[in-house]
């Protein structure tokens, strides 16, 4: 794991040196100065909190943060590394069917669950079982139709024919569970790092 600010570290350096600048330029007193940039830093740490937050919501932020080096996932070797959220959860970048997707990762899952919406964005049609499958929620025990998802991708591992249930009552949440991490090589928490190694790692 990259503790650093890694390869974009140029970018934070020019938001630091930018206001210093402008403040040296004109002639700013010392105490207003280092006043002024405690404000800025101040401000970009809630930037950058709140942008690596909502980008779990919203792909359309994915390259931004990946450009800023707040992206929580990345892969070294064959391992997939994902940082603990803020929220104190793993959250994966995950591909289904084409389709991208943030997915919790709970251990306390026995099956991986997908939302209606990401079943039907991945063409995965679920069918309806001859018993029903009762799913218990920390919202209370739902009823779960089950599915099977030709492939999975996250960073160097690949699951494929992953069985699945699928419920509206999971509203957007798509949840990683055991039956996806015990396809795996191996799979460890290390402090606030997550890491999936894969028994054969994909490109």
């Amino acid at each position: 794991m990259n503790d650093g600010f890694g390869p974009n570290a140029w970018i934070y350096l020019v938001l630091l040196i930018l206001p210093i600048s402008a403040l040296i330029g004109r002639r700013v007193p010392v105490l207003r100065m280092v006043t002024m940039l405690a404000t800025w830093g101040a401000l970009f740490v809630v930037l950058a909190f709140v942008v690596a937050q909502r980008e779990r919501f919203d792909p359309y932020l994915a390259r931004f943060t990946s450009m800023l080096h707040l992206s929580q996932q990345e892969v070294i070797g064959s391992e997939v590394r994902i940082r603990m959220s803020a929220d104190g959860h793993f959250w994966a970048d995950a591909t289904i069917g084409g389709v991208s997707r943030r997915m919790l990762v709970d251990s306390g899952a026995t099956i991986t669950a997908l939302s209606s919406g990401t079943a039907a964005a991945a063409g995965i049609r679920p069918e309806k079982p001859l018993f029903p499958v009762l799913i218990q929620t920390a919202n209370g025990q739902i009823s779960a139709q089950t599915a099977a998802v030709p492939e999975l991708k996250l960073g160097t591992v690949v699951a494929r024919d992953l069985p699945v249930v699928v419920a509206p009552a999971f509203g957007d949440t798509d949840v990683l569970g055991m039956n996806f991490l015990s396809k795996l090589k191996s799979w460890r928490v290390e402090g606030q790092t997550l890491v999936l190694e894969p028994h054969h790692p994909q490109s």
